[in-house]
């Protein structure tokens, strides 16, 4: 590299010498002119004083280019605190070709360096807390100081306003369990886990506490609620199921076991028996038929074969298949359609659902009473009722008769040959028809099951097809 500022510093000094000397000869050959005509004294302050004036001239000259380095250099010392500051778009300008221009080039080089890894570490921190943000468990970062230096959306829903950066974790989280992994996690510098439940109420979290380099711990809670719950679902079924059909196996060894020990057992008493063993041996195929149709439509590839049907047209098929058992029990079932709408359904799923829904009001329902099932427009959807008027049902049993294996009277549906899954099954494809099932009662005035289905609206050119394609009879 070029000396260029000690070049013209050199220059500088030799331009003031050459300066100086060129005064010093005028001024002394003055001096010399006009020596005869002076006195000594006066010619050594001439002297004197023509030195101090080139001296003095050389210094301004000195103190001018001096205070332009001064300038140059004082910019850089800002252009580095405004760097520190954290301005990092800040750049010097410099016109000149000399040592301090290429010093202000390699600074203006770092610093677009700088500028470009402080980015890039942004876009990184915005990227990670993006990810932090999508995840399904609530995450916090806490410090060295039991304060929390950041948390995750997630865990913003859960503490609230409580968690932000800088508050004590013991005032933003109140969970002891929590707060004994986190603690744990800070001083022995190890993984802990446990299991919060007075956190967020209603709901079961599994905590990992880990420690972080800078003597800190980032907690992890992941929401187990779901998982407690279908584990306990399944521990339920599996015993429920077990119950089940424990009942008639035990009652079908019971009986073969009685047949076995005697020798000549009388026919009446044989035929007793074996009536009791089929009675169970049927319900035992019930169950299993039932739950395998429960498991065919939980099942993510349980298709409908949906097709536009009049709402009307649903109840007919529903009471024409249960004709023959309605004339048995002397029960009188009768249709109230208020609409022509039609709904988007699958007319086996249906006949299934209202099947169910009146073998219900049968067992439940007074002999010889009266079963209504009524169609009508609610908005954008058909409301399809099955009332009877039975003995109606206690209204903290309303919100659960729709689980399987839920019984109100267990022992009259045991022995009227009821599964316990035929409200699950109902309730199962009212959901997959898009639509929602409710029951409403009142003890000793009867209950009444609701059930909607989303109306579909039919160009009117094709009715009268539809119509008689789902009624050949009436053609």
């Amino acid at each position: 590299m070029k000396r260029k500022v000690f070049s013209k510093l050199l220059g500088l000094f030799a331009l003031l010498l050459v300066f100086h000397a060129v005064v010093i000869e005028i001024l002394f050959h003055r001096i010399v002119q006009g020596a005869a005509s002076r006195p000594r004294h006066v010619l050594g302050q001439e002297a004197a004083l023509s030195g101090i004036a080139a001296l003095a001239l050389a210094m301004l000259l000195a103190a001018w280019f001096s205070h332009s380095i001064s300038l140059r250099l004082r910019r850089m010392v800002d252009f580095a605190l405004r760097i520190a500051e954290g301005h990092l778009d800040a750049r010097l300008e410099e016109r000149e070709e000399d040592e301090l221009s290429a010093m202000a080039r390699a600074l203006n080089v770092t610093a677009t360096q700088l500028e470009m890894s402080f980015a890039e570490l942004d876009n990184r921190r915005r990227e990670l807390a993006a990810l932090l943000d999508s995840m399904q468990e609530a995450v916090v970062a806490i410090g060295a100081d039991r304060r929390v230096s950041w948390s995750n959306a997630v865990m913003q829903r859960m503490a609230g306003t409580q968690i932000r950066e800088g508050v004590s974790l013991a005032h933003a989280i109140r969970d002891p369990e929590v707060l004994q992994c986190v603690e744990s996690a800070l001083q022995q510098r190890e993984v802990r886990t446990g299991r919060a439940i007075a956190f967020v109420p209603g709901r079961v979290l599994e905590i990992n506490a880990a420690p972080t380099p800078g003597g800190g711990a980032v907690v992890v809670l992941h929401d187990v609620t779901a998982v407690e719950a279908a584990e306990k679902s399944r521990r339920e079924f599996f015993a429920n199921v077990s119950h089940e059909l424990r009942t008639p196996l035990t009652s079908i060894s019971g009986y073969v076991e009685t047949l076995m020990e005697e020798s000549m057992p009388s026919p009446q008493t044989t035929r007793e028996f074996l009536a009791i063993i089929l009675k169970n041996a049927q319900r035992m195929n019930r169950l299993t038929e039932d739950l395998l149709e429960l498991a065919s439509i939980e099942s993510k590839d349980y298709l409908l074969n949906l097709r536009p049907v009049k709402a009307g047209s649903l109840l007919e098929d529903a009471v024409d298949s249960l004709a023959g058992m309605v004339v048995e029990t002397g029960v009188q079932l009768e249709t109230r359609v208020a609409t022509d709408a039609y709904v988007m359904a699958d007319e086996d799923a249906m006949t299934q659902v209202f099947g169910n829904l009146i073998e219900n009001a049968m067992k439940y329902g007074r002999p010889d009473g009266r079963i209504i099932l009524s169609a009508k427009v609610q908005g954008d959807e058909v409301e399809f009722k099955v009332q009877d008027f039975g003995p109606g049902i206690a209204s903290d049993h309303l919100e659960r008769i729709f689980e399987r294996f839920y019984r109100v009277d267990k022992a009259r549906s045991r022995e009227s040959g009821g599964t316990g899954l035929g409200l699950a099954i109902v309730k199962h494809i009212v959901q997959a028809h898009g639509g929602h099932i409710w029951a409403e009662s009142e003890l000793g005035s009867g209950t009444t099951f609701h059930f909607t289905i989303p109306v579909v609206a039919m160009p009117a050119s094709r009715e009268p097809n539809a119509e008689a394609h789902e009624n050949p009879a009436k053609k």
